[in-house]
């Protein structure tokens, strides 16, 4: 029970992080990854032909620039979840701004308020290396499996050692400075995966791994949810 309240806490303050430099962040993070540009063309179509209300998720969603690129392809509605409030407020804007349609909702990774098997694509990007314990890391790959349907699909991505700015062969946490207008700096968490532990970490989890691959210093791996 203390582990849990200690994991909880340290989540807790990932997500007053980004709130506070949620508007600035947002300001930097204007265009979709490509490679979450070629999951999404790959497979929104093919998930169209199955399911005509396809349900798409942007988890960890940010100022929603890649929910706007799901909100394209999917003929059903597109969910933006973040477990910070700041970001949700510049995921609307951006929706307001940009003419797309997403419900919005806070939430945590490792706890999702979702139905089970109810999302047919989802992108997870840039988020899981956020999570600060191994405890939640794996909690948000097994809910990711427990609301994507069993012919879904999802896009996870991790910053990795094997990015040119990191030295270390093995896993490990540190912390990146983000500055605010006017110079002041503010720490955020980041797990850095080895590409071999990232791949472990989802073998743990109850997803179905169909691909796994490292572009621009990031891990990334295409899953499918868990047959009923």
């Amino acid at each position: 029970m203390a582990d849990q309240h200690a994991d909880r806490t340290d989540r807790a303050a990932v997500r007053d992080t980004y709130d506070r430099i949620a508007t600035h962040f947002a300001t930097t993070r204007e265009y979709a990854w490509p490679e979450v540009e070629t999951f999404v063309e790959t497979h929104a179509d093919r998930l169209e032909t199955t399911h005509p209300n396809t349900v798409g998720l942007d988890l960890g969603c940010g100022n929603c620039r890649h929910a706007q690129l799901l909100a394209a392809k999917v003929e059903g509605p597109v969910i933006g979840a973040d477990v910070s409030r700041g970001l949700l407020e510049t995921g609307r804007k951006r929706a307001t701004e940009r003419g797309f349609d997403v419900e919005l909702l806070q939430a945590d990774a490792a706890e999702l308020p979702l139905a089970t098997d109810g999302v047919s694509l989802a992108v997870y990007v840039a988020t899981l290396h956020h999570l600060p314990t191994h405890r939640a890391r794996l909690a948000s790959l097994d809910e990711l499996a427990r609301v994507l349907s069993p012919d879904g699909r999802a896009l996870i991505s991790a910053w990795s050692t094997a990015h040119d700015r990191f030295e270390e062969t093995d896993s490990f946490d540190t912390t990146v400075e983000w500055t605010l207008p006017g110079g002041e700096t503010v720490d955020r968490f980041y797990h850095i995966y080895t590409p071999e532990d990232f791949e472990r970490d989802l073998e743990e989890s109850i997803l179905e791994v169909l691909e796994v691959e490292v572009s621009s210093g990031n891990c990334y791996a295409t899953v499918t949810g868990t047959p009923n």
